[in-house]
């Protein structure tokens, strides 16, 4: 059964919360937030407003899977993370 919008948002802040509040994270938590950023935007029923979110989220992850120090990619996005997830709270 897949994940409904709602669920994926859900996930996303999570993932993107866990990041912020631990400076750490894995390539596969990466990976899976490009799959969901993704998914989201390919969806059509996202908020307009959401999409330049997303887009930047989409660029995170994909430089956090190629950096050779994902620890310091994450820390030097603390800021981003948090209003992302703040934004993400006040448009979905």
């Amino acid at each position: 059964m897949p994940l409904s919008q709602r669920d994926q948002v859900t996930l996303l802040k999570d993932i993107l919360n866990n990041h912020q509040s631990d400076c750490c994270g894995s390539v596969s938590e990466c990976q899976q937030v490009e799959r969901l950023v993704t998914s989201l935007l390919t969806n059509g029923e996202v908020n307009e407003q959401l999409i330049p979110i997303l887009n930047e989220i989409q660029k995170y992850s994909h430089g956090g899977q190629s950096t050779s120090d994902l620890d310091t990619h994450i820390t030097s996005h603390q800021t981003q993370l948090s209003e992302w997830v703040t934004n993400m709270d006040s448009l979905t």
